[in-house]
């Protein structure tokens, strides 16, 4: 008979609690609450990762709770000029240490701006597609940016590529057609259930208890030494995903998802960079340049992306696709070295500061 009682007491509660939460929905409210920034420093990169043990980090969707752990949270300083880098793994730093990632060595080369320091923020967050890119873009807009620099490549354009967890999880704030093709959740209305949001609750917890581990660290990501090189021997493949030559449809491709960003932008600057690539000299590289593109696909989305930025008003557009020697990747196409990474910063140092 007790044990009875307990159990509708603790339905009740459960019932009571749940629609509490639907009536009130705090999630916002508790996606802001952080001890980055406060009790610990800013983390340098957007928060994600897959091996919490070996790396005091996570992957979540909540944009909220990604921007209050990231030093981009912290308020503007007087002396400030703000730029923010968008792009893909490469941007975020996958295999490196955060001062070695292209934010972490523009800010090490102590950048002045009309007697500004120039302090950059990474934005960057894997994988390819240009609709999380705009996503994150648009949600820097929030944090005063003086510059935005957006970096991309061919991977990020396809539309049947645009599919990524942060669009599926916060369609209210990506473009409408990437919503309505690329995953909209079914909406709950206003009841949701606390199950509902009973993973992202635990998620937001871990984040904050990973930041003390990580302050002390200095370890948020897990960079194995041993990893698979990049393939520099390649297949005799002409084709790039489902195209073949000697035509890549220009309509196949997501230009218009980032000139229209572009065309919202004119309140602040936009430099869209065509990022480096490997370009090998192993086998069959006269027919690849690498294991993502095979040479006449590259080739002609170079030129279309060309006459794409150049109809896009305001926007400064750099090809920086072979600024990198082909010895500076490591486990893809994309990923750079250290070294890598420090020879793109210095191409894009001179646009930072015209």
């Amino acid at each position: 008979m007790m044990t009875t009682r307990v159990l509708i007491k603790a339905i009740a509660l459960f019932l009571i609690a749940t629609m509490a939460f639907a009536l009130v929905d705090p999630m916002p409210q508790l996606s802001r609450l952080s001890i980055y920034n406060s009790l610990v420093p800013g983390r340098q990169r957007l928060p994600w990762g897959e091996r919490q043990n070996l790396a005091y980090n996570l992957s979540i969707t909540n944009l909220d709770a990604m921007f209050a752990s990231h030093e981009i949270a912290q308020p503007k300083t007087a002396d400030e000029f703000r730029v923010v880098l968008i792009g893909d793994s490469s941007t975020w730093g996958f295999l490196l240490k955060p001062e070695d990632t292209l934010a972490g060595r523009l800010n090490a080369a102590q950048l002045r701006r009309a007697g500004k320091r120039v302090r950059v923020y990474n934005l960057g967050y894997p994988d390819f597609s240009l609709t999380k890119d705009a996503l994150l873009l648009r949600r820097a807009l929030r944090y005063q940016p003086d510059l935005i620099v957006w970096l991309v490549t061919l991977r990020s354009f396809p539309n049947d590529a645009q599919a990524h967890a942060l669009v599926a999880a916060n369609c209210d704030e990506a473009l409408h057609q990437a919503c309505s093709k690329y995953g909209d959740p079914p909406s709950l209305g206003r009841w949701r259930m606390l199950l509902q949001h009973r993973r992202e609750l635990a998620d937001l917890i871990r984040l904050q208890l990973y930041g003390v581990m990580w302050a002390a660290s200095g370890i948020d990501q897990h960079s194995p030494t041993d990893y698979q090189p990049v393939q520099r021997d390649l297949e005799r493949d002409e084709s790039f995903r489902e195209f073949k030559p000697p035509t890549l449809p220009r309509e196949a491709l997501a230009f218009s998802l980032l000139t229209g960003v572009a065309s919202e932008m004119s309140a602040v600057p936009l430099i869209v960079v065509n990022e480096p690539m490997l370009i090998s000299a192993g086998a069959n590289s006269d027919v690849r340049y690498n294991f993502f593109y095979p040479r006449w696909a590259y080739d002609q989305y170079r030129v279309q992306l060309r006459e794409s930025m150049s109809q896009a008003a305001g926007v400064r557009y750099l090809d920086l696709w072979d600024r990198v020697t082909q010895s500076e990747f490591t486990n893809s196409a994309v990923h750079l070295t250290p070294a890598g990474t420090q020879m793109l910063a210095d191409a894009l140092t001179p646009e930072l500061l015209r």
